[in-house]
């Protein structure tokens, strides 16, 4: 049982940061009906900005720990999303009239920019993160003693979620995001101004995907120039999990894809948990073809 509740709550934390990233996917399916391929690059833009802001600039030594931590993390999700918000007005607005096609071929190409662009101004190396962030010390909990930076994570994760959640369905703005998802043409009429909601989206979810890279560096302690393929296509692959375009479906894949991840290596093997975790997702694919929280709906002529 103890080995099951520690595998769990390291699923629960890689899971947090899979949600996260897979929130800006779904965000800008939902309005835009765009797969954002660059949105993981913004990711790994997030881990080597708090990088740099922590050990090149030193805040963390000229700062105490926790502190230190929080002006990187708001830095940090505040300089990618300004990037997110550029990414939009430069690679996706001027195509938005063009076609689906066109729109994809340029998300690649911006994808393939950030990736080179970050390898040649840091270089190809692995940067590991500074050692005070990963603090030895645990918390008790349910008899087992848990790493108390594998907590965190969740709780800030979770906390992110939240605020995304109630921000969307409390405030202006987010009715205005949800009109654009169901209906762009009717928001249009009832004074919705979509470009603004375009940019908004492409603020959030890559302020979101930065803050998750910041969580990686972290908790795992190294970062790469090529980390945001693999959690790219994790998160892509969370969001479709839970319903791609539905915000509460893409933090359960998240959750869902990080448990069954860490359950997998837990109990079968390391090597098999991709394996495993790609087949739940066909699994669920088959039963609900639209994701966990997906809708079916009719397509326009």
């Amino acid at each position: 049982m103890e080995q099951f509740l520690q595998q769990l709550l390291n699923g629960l934390a890689v899971g947090g940061i899979y949600a996260l990233v897979a929130l800006g996917y779904t965000m800008v399916y939902g309005v835009l009906k765009l797969i954002n391929f660059a949105h993981g690059d913004l990711f790994t833009i997030g881990a080597y900005f708090g990088f740099t802001l922590l050990v090149s600039w030193n805040l963390s030594g000229l700062l105490p720990p926790v502190v230190a931590v929080l002006a990187v993390f708001i830095m940090v999700s505040l300089l990618v999303a300004i990037i997110g918000w550029v990414l939009e007005r430069a690679a996706y607005r001027p195509l938005r009239n063009a076609g689906r096609l066109s729109a994809v071929v340029s998300a690649l190409g911006a994808s393939i920019f950030f990736e080179n662009a970050i390898m040649l101004i840091y270089g190809a190396r692995v940067y590991v993160y500074p050692d005070f962030l990963r603090p030895e010390f645990t918390i008790s909990l349910w008899g087992m003693q848990v790493p108390a930076m594998r907590m965190l994570i969740i709780v800030a994760s979770i906390a992110l979620m939240l605020a995304l959640w109630a921000f969307i369905q409390r405030t202006r703005m987010g009715a205005a995001i949800r009109a654009v998802a169901i209906d762009p043409g009717a928001a249009v009429l009832m004074g919705v101004n979509v470009d603004r909601v375009i940019s908004i989206v492409f603020l959030i979810g890559p302020g979101l995907g930065g803050a998750a890279g910041l969580m990686v560096g972290i908790y795992y302690g190294q970062i790469d120039f090529l980390m945001g393929w693999t959690y790219g296509l994790k998160a892509f692959t969370a969001a479709i999990l839970g319903g791609i375009g539905n915000i509460p479906g893409a933090m359960l894949g998240g959750f869902l894809l990080g448990v069954t991840e860490a359950l997998a290596a837990g109990y079968i093997a390391m090597a098999w948990k991709d394996a495993v975790a790609f087949l739940v997702l066909i699994l669920i694919l088959i039963i609900r073809p639209t994701g966990i929280l997906g809708e079916r709906t009719a397509d326009k002529l």
